[in-house]
């Protein structure tokens, strides 16, 4: 079993409590392809929009989706160039805290405007607390966790770091906030993994 498949298949069935059968599918970051080939294969009447602004990452997307290419359309470009839809849903899985929060509050605004009122917004990534020592004490957990076992100690110092200055997280207080400033509402977890967490919002 691959490493996200429960929370691609948790994101398939909260946009299928609205999407329609033939519905329209907005995914930010597709890069890599996973959780686009995860959603084609099981609803195969829906169409998918996927952005990202990297070159490299969509040719990657591209060769892991071959099996549904019918289905998807891909874009480069981040949401302020996307399709203007209107979407049935939208998905965005493992991005956020990649952005700054400028850009990611760019995104939640221009994700929201883009979907049919009422339509089903999925989302991902690192949310933890702000406040110390529980923020380190997660970021520590959150690199052990993914390291190999035989990783040496520079190298876990380096990630660790890499993770506190140049991540951009959030705690889950926030997390939902920002969807209410973009105009989200019925915001609710649906996941939690370790150091990640998942919510479902409607525009």
């Amino acid at each position: 079993m691959a490493k996200f498949d429960g929370l691609h298949r948790m994101t398939g069935q909260l946009l299928a409590d609205c999407v329609p059968a033939n519905g329209r599918v907005l995914v930010g970051g597709a890069g890599g392809g996973l959780e686009l080939k995860a959603l084609a294969g099981q609803y195969r009447g829906w169409s998918f929009d996927g952005i990202d602004p990297s070159t490299d990452i969509l040719m990657l997307a591209k060769e892991t989706t071959a099996s549904a290419a019918e289905q998807i359309r891909y874009h480069q470009c981040d949401i302020s160039s996307a399709p203007d839809g209107p979407f049935n849903g939208a998905v965005c899985l493992l991005v956020f805290h990649h952005l700054s929060f400028e850009e990611r509050a760019a995104a939640l605004h221009g994700i929201s405007r883009r979907l049919h009122l009422g339509s089903p917004f999925v989302l991902a990534h690192i949310s933890i607390s702000q406040r110390e020592p529980d923020r380190s004490l997660w970021i520590d957990r959150h690199i052990g966790f993914g390291a190999k076992a035989d990783i040496d100690r520079d190298k876990l110092d380096t990630a660790r770091i890499g993770t506190k200055e140049h991540l951009f997280i959030c705690s889950p207080e926030e997390e939902e906030a920002k969807l209410r400033q973009a105009g989200f509402t019925g915001i609710a977890q649906f996941y939690q993994a370790f150091s990640f967490r998942g919510w479902v919002a409607y525009a």
